[in-house]
């Protein structure tokens, strides 16, 4: 295929709205829509729509009780945990929905100095985190080279456990950054990153035009594109997004569609985790205090279902931009990775950061809506049956790209996932739980154990813990 082939827009807007006005979601088109999903094929965008344009209560259950299914069915009961890690919210360009836009003048403007992120480092690593999401802002002082020394010093930085063991560190920094060239992708890549995500916000050009007034971001082409430049560079993995509450949900739900086919038939491997956040308060942004197009939470259940049924291999993750309740639901219907114990203000997890994740902080770029700690967050799965996952193996293992695809396509994953995922609990529970959280961790895990797919898997799951309770740890398959 040619450069030009390649680099082709792949977002055709008119066929898009076309595609939504003539889905029509008969019960009998419905039905066989979610028959199809069961086969963990992936839908078209067009049958897409029609799941978007289900929105009677029966149909609407009986799409989350499908999705419910594909998601157990691939993942199992566990849940990957992050954390975000801003070093900065200094920013060149003039987005209407985010805080950290050039023309907020009321915005504290930050660039972490080096220390000020191992700091942040130490203070995630004391609550268990062992994933992070690094960002910041896109501006001139927050270029590739900055980025990439912070990566370092954040993966050099060791932490004792509060219960004792040893030195606990971030096994895998994901990214989140704005976008880059080619070049500027393979040293990202020699820096190992995990996951690398940029979202299109809107995949409406003409709504993009709107919202994003000036700056670099203000090149809708540029930043469609950047996901073919990433993948040229070496990146295995890509996380794509848009931000629901620009415009029309079904529209953007297609246009993510439309991206993962494109990089599936350019690179033949699609997108490695999908984020559907919602817009929420931001001070200084005006989108965000009166939001153009609100999505309702019926609304929002069928963007995640849907999403699950088209794109069965992907992870899809959900931020705590949404409150406890409805985080606690859409876990059943096709969330796999979740934010926990967030703040988006540089600085504020090591410092004194009283009412930040209120959003009364100057330096946030959105208010959040679940304010748990991560103990919090972990504790409840538990209750809810998840395993709580720190999990970074496949990373490490090499099963990424095209290989993770291969054997997340046909669910053989969990077999990967779900131990896995025990593992890095086991070892949470023992170097930063209570009592009480480790008693019914650990019972969780031995009724965990008795649903894995076979007995080889079960056998090995059951190795790993008793090497952890022996005092091993990043154990992983």
């Amino acid at each position: 295929m040619s450069t030009m082939e390649k680099n082709r827009p792949f977002i055709d807007a008119k066929k898009i709205r076309e595609t939504i006005e003539s889905a029509k979601p008969t019960h009998s088109r419905v039905r066989e829509i979610l028959r199809k999903a069961e086969g963990l094929k992936g839908l078209s965008a067009e049958e897409a729509a029609v799941l978007l344009n289900a929105d009677s209560p029966e149909l609407e259950t009986e799409l989350l009780a499908a999705a419910g299914r594909i998601k157990e069915h691939i993942y199992g009961r566990r849940l990957v945990l992050f954390a975000p890690l801003y070093i900065g919210n200094r920013c060149s360009n003039d987005c209407l929905y985010c805080s950290f836009r050039a023309g907020n003048t009321d915005l504290v403007r930050r660039s972490l100095s080096f220390a000020e992120i191992e700091n942040e480092t130490r203070a995630l690593l004391r609550e268990g985190h062992k994933r992070v999401l690094m960002l910041s802002g896109e501006d001139a002082t927050e270029g590739i080279d900055r980025f990439l020394e912070a990566m370092k010093r954040v993966y050099a930085v060791r932490e004792t456990p509060p219960r004792g063991g040893q030195g606990a560190n971030i096994r895998r920094i994901n990214v989140e950054i704005a976008p880059l060239e080619v070049s500027e992708f393979r040293r990202l890549k020699e820096a190992k990153i995990g996951t690398y995500a940029c979202f299109q916000e809107t995949y409406d050009p003409e709504l993009y035009s709107a919202f994003h007034k000036s700056g670099p971001k203000a090149d809708y082409e540029n930043r469609l594109l950047v996901m073919d430049r990433a993948m040229e560079g070496g990146i295995d993995d890509v996380g794509i997004g848009a931000l629901f509450g620009l415009g029309d949900f079904r529209f953007e739900v297609l246009g993510m569609l439309k991206h993962a086919e494109h990089l599936e038939a350019v690179f033949g491997c699609g997108p490695h985790t999908v984020s559907v956040p919602r817009i929420e308060p931001a001070h200084g942004a005006p989108a965000a205090m009166s939001v153009p197009k609100a999505l309702s939470d019926h609304e929002f259940r069928r963007v995640v279902a849907t999403l699950r049924l088209a794109l069965p291999y992907t992870g899809l993750i959900l931020s705590t931009r949404e409150g406890e309740e409805l985080r606690n639901e859409l876990f059943k219907y096709g969330v796999s990775q979740v934010s926990a114990g967030s703040r988006t203000d540089p600085g504020s997890y090591s410092e004194d950061a009283a009412g930040a994740h209120q959003g009364a902080h100057a330096g946030s770029q959105f208010q959040l809506g679940d304010h748990r700690s991560l103990q919090e967050v972990v504790a409840k799965l538990a209750e809810l049956d998840y395993v709580p996952s720190f999990c970074t193996g496949c990373y490490r293992k090499g099963r990424v790209g095209a290989d993770f695809m291969d054997l997340a396509k046909p669910g053989l994953i969990r077999r990967f996932c779900e131990p896995n995922a025990m593992f890095t609990y086991a070892e949470y529970l023992r170097d930063f739980a209570d009592e009480e959280t480790q008693r019914a961790g650990f019972e969780l895990t031995r009724r965990l154990i008795a649903t894995l797919p076979d007995e080889e898997t079960k056998d090995k799951a059951r190795t790993g813990l008793a090497a952890i309770e022996g005092g091993e740890r990043d154990v992983y398959l």
